[in-house]
């Protein structure tokens, strides 16, 4: 096998040594190998090939680095094509999260992710990609009917009732 040197936070570090004794990895190498399986793999599913897809993507970062923030914001006007929705708020003192929700092929989503992943000082990147034609004829054309697609701020494109329907306030920001 070949051995490969990767640099990376101390923290980052100390968190996959955590992680492979308390889940009785044999070592560090264990456990990057496996996270490179897993992430070389999410996208290459033929199970969502040539399918209407959405998925929605969480980007964790301090908020001090602006740069992420100003990366998310590019993103999101370059890919509007498939950025349904996107929502900023404020995780504690110090943190901004970031959430897109997006509509496309298994291609373009995965090219956003990897966009989004590849964007440096984030702390966490998540996604879920769920096949349209899972939830039945009809269950998102309703939604659609209440008020389209916004960008994720309240009273944009949306109704009271939208808002009410959505589990969301004005408040909740």
């Amino acid at each position: 096998m070949t051995v490969v040197s990767v640099s990376m936070p101390e923290e980052l570090l100390e968190r996959i040594d955590s992680f492979a004794d308390e889940h009785g990895y044999t070592g560090r190498s264990e456990v990057v190998r496996e996270a490179s399986r897993n992430l070389l793999g999410e996208f290459e599913d033929a199970k969502l090939e040539d399918r209407a897809l959405m998925a929605v993507v969480t980007v964790l970062f301090n908020y001090e680095t602006t740069n992420v923030e100003e990366r998310m914001m590019r993103l999101r006007h370059e890919d509007e094509g498939i950025v349904a929705s996107n929502f900023h708020s404020h995780v504690g003192s110090q943190y901004c999260m970031e959430l897109f929700v997006l509509e496309g092929g298994l291609e373009e989503i995965s090219a956003f992710v990897g966009k989004v992943r590849a964007t440096k000082d984030t702390l966490t990147v998540d996604y879920s990609v769920t096949p349209v034609d899972e939830f039945g004829a009809g269950a998102l054309g309703d939604a659609h009917a209440h008020g389209g697609h916004g960008s994720g701020e309240a009273g944009e494109g949306a109704s009271d009732e939208d808002e009410t329907e959505a589990g969301a306030t004005a408040e909740d920001d």
